[in-house]
């Protein structure tokens, strides 16, 4: 119901025949299938999202698998295992790799994770820039005391260094830029203002070595957040694919935008 719900959301904002659409249809269903999201509560943009994008993916993967097995004719393809991908994984999902090395044996294990949303430490309380927050993401840390691995190969928890590349860079790379943080023993919001590219972001120096090519992207939406933690209002900025035109959407208010507005202080997630 969800994926046929967002599906005439979409018609329904492409037609272009009213000024603003009303998501309510899509929400209802969608809160049938997560009772956290109801009407009357405040939640997290990003974890909907991540709800958002998992519920349209088992929906168009059974999809796939249907259409999949309607296509296999012999019995030695009828033994593989059917795919597990579908538009959403195709177009949102990347890969890291964990490079994980013991610092008592110097063993070396890698770690691949798959991500559709890459949530990025914010590194300063005044300004910085998204370069920034890749960079203290990429960085190697450290792993100590309760954070220590267990060795195969020396059999006991040893401290280790880990560092992250990415090994599969998505179409379409989301950036949640984690500005809720605890602050003593309560959980407030960094203010940061963070300056990010709207064009020809590079994410080359991340990338693993042997797959390593230019991996240039730009930008194309934004969802910001003004407020605090228990009391805020979302609003997005969206590029038009046709014109490149930008325009800021807050509730039923949609605004043609220069592309000098597009930088913003409440940035929370990035879409390139």
């Amino acid at each position: 119901q969800s994926a046929f719900a967002f599906g005439c959301l979409m018609s329904n904002m492409w037609l272009g025949e009213l000024d603003c659409v009303s998501p309510e249809a899509f929400h209802s269903a969608l809160e049938k299938r997560y009772p956290a999201f109801r009407k009357t509560t405040q939640q997290d943009a990003q974890e909907f999202l991540i709800c958002v994008l998992n519920e349209l993916h088992e929906a168009l993967k059974v999809r796939a698998q249907l259409c999949e097995r309607r296509c296999v004719t012999d019995a030695k393809a009828s033994r593989g295992s059917v795919s597990e991908t579908s538009i959403i994984t195709q177009l949102f999902e990347g890969q890291l790799s964990y490079e994980i090395t013991c610092l008592q044996c110097k063993t070396t294990t890698e770690r691949p994770e798959s991500f559709t949303v890459l949530s990025l430490p914010v590194p300063s309380k005044s300004a910085c820039s998204l370069e920034d927050c890749l960079k203290c993401f990429f960085q190697q840390d450290t792993l100590t005391w309760n954070n220590q691995i267990h060795c195969s190969l020396c059999g006991t928890k040893q401290d280790a260094v880990v560092k992250a590349t990415i090994t599969k860079a998505p179409r379409i790379i989301i950036f949640h830029l984690k500005r809720f943080e605890w602050q003593d023993k309560h959980k407030g919001k960094l203010s940061t203002a963070i300056r990010y590219p709207l064009s020809n972001l590079d994410l080359s120096p991340y990338m693993a070595r042997p797959g390593r090519r230019a991996a240039e992207y730009s930008l194309s939406a934004v969802v910001n957040h003004s407020g605090f933690l228990d009391d805020g209002h979302y609003t997005a900025l969206c590029k038009h694919s046709v014109t490149t035109n930008w325009y800021r959407f807050d509730d039923d208010h949609v605004t043609e935008i220069p592309s000098s507005s597009v930088q913003s202080d409440t940035a929370y997630l990035l879409f390139y």
